[in-house]
């Protein structure tokens, strides 16, 4: 993702955490998992988080998954198709 735009895989993760389907684990470095599978892009999904578009959805013990959800500057992205 660049600073300007987020890059069409960017918005597909988006998207599918907005719909309910993606759950992240609580590590150091966060991995993702749409539907149950292990995202194969894990630095596009660790920048995601680092860039506070989106977080776990309760807190919980590290290395376990828990729901992602949008955050307000995610859900902003995800709906204007632009980066802060």
């Amino acid at each position: 993702m660049t600073e300007l735009t987020p890059s069409f895989r960017d918005l597909a993760l988006l998207r599918a955490v907005a719909a309910g389907r993606v759950h992240i684990t609580t590590n150091r470095e966060p991995d993702l998992f749409v539907d149950g599978v292990a995202c194969c892009d894990q630095i596009g999904a660790g920048h995601l988080v680092r860039a506070g578009f989106l977080e776990p959805s309760a807190p919980a013990v590290p290395g376990t998954r828990v729901p992602a959800r949008l955050t307000a500057l995610g859900a902003r992205v995800l709906h204007e198709g632009l980066a802060a």
